[in-house]
């Protein structure tokens, strides 16, 4: 707040501390004076009895002009030769008074205050004596202002850092509903350890594996379709021939009979592996005797092996209990050892193990065949896929290891083919045993 500024101004209008008052200032102030409610003018004594006339100017009258503190004024302390005790307290003054002050020379002015010169009517804001600077510096604010700047620069930046792969995974997953399923973070260079970038080959993984899943779906639409389409080409074919031959119409029947087998059997190995790939195999599972089921399979195996000039040896290492689907795991085994037999030359053997590997059966089957190449052995348990080493004259679809993959995995074990070293496959199923 601004100080109130008090003039000082004796009976014959000189100003106590030579500042320089107007008429209108002095009329003004009379007029106060004079008026019922003289609340900014008064008259004070000095003790050499001369009188002054203390009052406050109004702000049309104080520009230009450095005034003293009015509460200096007030009090007597800011007036040369007047003591504040002579006006506050008049009888005590006089008593109190040692040593009065010296009579001022005839026509002596009162000890002048700053001297003023031309234009030096106000002093400089901000300058000892001189009223406070008008606005104060901003020189404070400027480091806070500076971290304000900082800090938001800061924030934009690790905005547009962490944007950037969201956004990338936007589009790959807009790209991914619309069918497009190309890796899109895995071959990009520089690619870092932080969780966006893992998310991203994630999500190129996710792809991969969906990629797979359609392109089995189309390989086995188109599979089914070629396997559908022989024998029913040969059905068409033995209809033909009995319709111009009647004579052969007994050897047709037998081809027609014959050709509607290998189809039932077809469309009954795809319903079960499709129904064991969608877990709508809803038998109870039972307790039963791993080495009994074992030996009923190798009894089957036994003979139909002999009747094409082939062998089946088992050795048997002691008993186990599983907990499990005994017929779904019988038609696993038996199209193991059964693609064995197939696939094993005249005179050949197939060798059929079994062995307890702590909590788990092992059950291996060994065959004297070509082989399948190394880098197909992945692709064995496929609906389907035949081996390039396979004999042309094997029958089969090609869906047999397929389903006892499913149901050996159905069962909580695993299924993996190998080539022997002296030749041939082996194909070994490990199964979990009951928990006692």
């Amino acid at each position: 707040m601004p100080r109130h500024r008090v003039f000082a101004v004796s009976d014959d209008g000189k100003e106590l501390l030579g500042r320089i008052t107007s008429p209108a200032m002095l009329a003004e102030a009379q007029k106060m004076l004079s008026s019922s409610d003289p609340r900014g003018v008064r008259h004070v004594s000095a003790p050499d009895g001369k009188r002054f006339m203390l009052f406050l100017p109004s702000r049309r009258h104080q520009g230009g002009m450095d005034m003293p503190d009015s509460r200096a004024l007030l009090a007597g302390s800011g007036i040369p030769g007047l003591d504040p005790r002579a006006y506050r307290r008049p009888a005590a003054a006089a008593a109190s008074a040692a040593a009065p002050l010296p009579a001022p020379q005839a026509g002596a002015m009162p000890p002048p205050g700053p001297e003023i010169g031309p234009g030096q009517g106000r002093a400089e804001r901000g300058s000892p004596g001189g009223p406070p600077p008008r606005f104060r510096p901003l020189t404070p604010f400027i480091p806070i202002a500076a971290a304000v700047l900082a800090s938001l620069l800061f924030a934009a930046l690790l905005a547009w850092y962490f944007a950037r792969p969201i956004r990338a995974l936007r589009q790959a997953f807009d790209a991914a509903a619309s069918g497009d399923l190309e890796p899109r973070f895995g071959g990009k260079p520089g690619a870092g350890g932080d969780e966006l970038t893992t998310l991203g080959r994630d999500f190129d993984r996710m792809t991969a594996r969906l990629r797979a899943l359609l392109d089995g779906q189309k390989n086995l639409l188109h599979d089914v379709s070629h396997e559908l389409r022989s024998p029913l080409a040969r059905l068409q074919a033995a209809i033909g021939l009995a319709h111009q031959q009647p004579e052969k119409a007994a050897a047709s029947m037998e081809r027609i009979e014959r050709e509607s087998v290998r189809m039932d059997k077809l469309v009954g190995e795809l319903l079960t592996l499709s129904r064991l790939e969608a877990g709508a195999f809803d038998a109870p599972r039972e307790e039963f005797s791993a080495a009994e089921l074992l030996e009923e399979i190798l009894q089957d195996a036994s003979f139909e092996a002999a009747s094409s000039g082939r062998e089946v040896e088992a050795r048997l290492d002691g008993d186990a209990r599983i907990m499990g689907q005994p017929e779904l795991l019988a038609r696993a085994i038996e199209n193991v050892v059964r693609n064995a037999i197939k696939h094993s030359p005249q005179g050949g053997k197939v060798e059929v193990e079994s062995s307890l590997d702590g909590a788990f059966l092992r059950v291996r089957v060994l065959d004297s065949g070509p082989g399948v190449a190394q880098e197909d052995l992945g692709k064995i348990f496929q609906p389907f896929y035949r081996s390039s080493n396979a004999a042309k004259d094997v029958d089969g679809h090609g869906l047999g290891l397929a389903i006892a993959q499913q149901v050996v995995q159905q069962h909580g074990g695993r299924i993996a083919a190998a080539n022997r070293a002296g030749g041939g496959l082996c194909v070994e199923l490990t199964l979990p045993l009951l928990k006692t």
